[in-house]
């Protein structure tokens, strides 16, 4: 059989953009409703649907709880056996269910009722048995399906998953909650990390490779070698950083006719060497001006230049700090 898979994935995705068009012009006051009512609620939103509908509420509960609004998932099976309980008077419930009739969903419904709790539902039918129990009803209609025997849901899902985005994406605008607030909802993301990891996390501050500036060369690349940062820190008279020896300038120095392991290091060494003397410094700063700089190894010290540390570039990319 000679498909081309290509044109039938294109047209899918035809499919399910106009549904989704479809679904923003019908677009009314519902949804901003919803969005105060939820901005209304003390106490949790609480998502609920069974099957797929249930499969795309958990993802829903996921962001509402990443972007800001408390929120989880709870299977209507589980409420009817005893987790009904977690909903809280001061909570709200989103339900959703294409058809409006899912059995499950159908048997909680009163007992959410029972005790006034707002109840927002998605479904194509505002006749239906969720429809009708309804405060407010979000319309989830589809009228095609991606799926080519128009049976399985595809665009309805699609069309059910950005109608959470929406809400999300509204209540984040109405909280004005900003990428700091989602960093420290995902501290150990990419985003959080950038926002929170400081240089004082990841330098290195016990067993540094330092010597005193005036120290014979052999003497220095043996500590170089020891102190595993690919360079060696020199201090002057008074303790504070004066030059920087590493690999590079050694193999420079043995250019250099009148060069003696003898020496002093300092002879060698890259002298008045970049520093930080604020250890509070973002990472994702520090990755900035080591990679600007086109450096490996960024020493930290204090306010009179006695070291503190030293950030080695591959601390930052082992952190995931890009």
């Amino acid at each position: 059989m000679n498909n081309d898979y290509i044109a039938i994935a294109k047209n899918t995705l035809e499919i399910e953009a106009a549904m989704l068009n479809e679904a923003k012009e019908r677009l009314g006051d519902e949804i901003s409703r919803a969005v105060e009512t939820i901005l209304s609620c003390r106490g949790k939103l609480i998502v609920t649907g069974v099957g797929k509908s249930g499969l795309i509420g958990a993802k829903i509960a996921a962001t509402f709880a990443s972007t800001g609004t408390p929120s989880f998932f709870l299977h209507p099976t589980e409420a009817l056996h005893g987790d009904l309980g977690m909903i809280g008077r001061d909570d709200a419930v989103l339900a959703i269910s294409y058809s409006g009739e899912s059995e499950e969903l159908s048997s909680i419904l009163p007992h959410i009722k029972r005790f006034d709790i707002p109840l927002i539902g998605m479904t194509r039918n505002a006749s239906s048995t969720l429809g009708r129990t309804s405060d407010i009803v979000l319309d989830i209609n589809v009228s095609k399906e991606a799926c080519p025997l128009d049976a399985a849901p595809t665009s309805s899902t699609t069309l059910t998953l950005a109608m959470g985005d929406a809400l999300a994406v509204c209540l984040m605008r109405a909280r004005n909650f900003q990428k700091e607030d989602f960093a420290s909802f995902h501290p150990g993301g990419a985003l959080g990390k950038r926002l929170f990891v400081k240089v004082a996390d990841l330098m290195r501050r016990e067993n540094l490779p330092v010597v005193d500036q005036n120290t014979p060369l052999k003497e220095a690349i043996l500590t170089l070698s020891e102190g595993r940062l690919g360079t060696v820190m020199l201090t002057d008279e008074e303790g504070k950083l004066s030059g920087l020896l590493s690999d590079g300038d050694i193999r420079r120095a043995l250019m250099n006719e009148s060069f003696s392991l003898d020496a002093p290091a300092k002879e060698y060494a890259t002298k008045h060497p970049l520093s930080i003397d604020d250890a509070s410094m973002l990472a994702s700063d520090a990755l900035v001006l080591i990679e600007n700089k086109k450096i490996q190894l960024l020493v930290v010290t204090d306010n009179t230049g006695v070291i503190q540390g030293a950030l080695h570039l591959h601390a930052l990319v082992e952190a995931g700090i890009s």
